[in-house]
């Protein structure tokens, strides 16, 4: 069975200030952060994987870097946020569940080890880090049988932080693109999914990788983290 990894990388990265795709940005041990998202995919599924990164901002020059990646263009990818990106991924996606990465997270391998059974199993889950909760990051907390309940950077009594590694069961991925089709341009993704779990009742399981490596870089002091991680 073919595994569809998608990597959200549409967006400019101004938090960053870096003049190209935040994915491509190079990390201490040589690579750029999509390309070790790239490897460690292929180390943990194989061949059975099947990449689409979703492009925008400068797309040819992430084009160039990895020409065996299927793309999508989010053309508004300046107008718009991922809640719009997913949306044109999950449209474009075939009947499977799809695992999505945002395009900025340096993480283990083993990240990907901890849930290739859920993903094989078809059962939709968010990695999160329990260790942490930081105002800027996107926060959950979870209902009476322990599926996400809440989403956003603006949750309260957060149980820790989504770290940017998701994936969605084929038979709820209908729901979170009606979902999605209803967000506003400048949602996050979470918003799509917060509202497929109020209305739908979608059940995602929060997956605890704390003891893991995962760094979502949106400014310079986190790029100097994971590089620290990668030593």
């Amino acid at each position: 069975m073919a595994i569809q990894v998608v990597i959200l990388a549409a967006g400019m990265g101004t938090r960053l200030g870096k003049p190209w795709p935040k994915p491509l940005t190079v990390l201490s041990d040589g690579r750029s952060i999509m390309q070790q998202q790239m490897e460690n995919v292929t180390k943990v599924f194989g061949d059975v994987a099947r990449v689409t990164v979703v492009v925008g901002f400068k797309l040819e020059m992430i084009i160039e870097a990895h020409p065996n990646a299927s793309f999508v263009y989010n053309e508004v990818y300046d107008q718009t946020n991922t809640s719009k990106s997913l949306l044109k991924a999950l449209r474009a996606s075939q009947e499977s569940g799809v695992l999505w990465l945002n395009g900025d997270v340096v993480f283990d391998s083993k990240v990907l080890e901890r849930v290739s059974d859920r993903i094989r199993s078809e059962k939709s889950f968010v990695c999160v880090n329990t260790s942490a909760t930081a105002e800027e990051e996107v926060k959950y907390t979870v209902n009476e049988k322990g599926f996400i309940k809440e989403l956003s950077k603006t949750v309260k009594n957060a149980l820790g932080e989504a770290v940017g590694i998701n994936f969605i069961s084929a038979h709820e991925k209908a729901d979170v693109i009606k979902q999605l089709e209803a967000c506003a341009d400048q949602d996050y993704f979470e918003r799509g999914l917060e509202l497929a779990i109020e209305k739908n009742g979608i059940e995602m399981e929060p997956v605890d990788i704390s003891d893991l490596f995962a760094v979502e870089v949106d400014f310079q002091a986190d790029l100097d983290r994971a590089n620290e991680g990668l030593k």
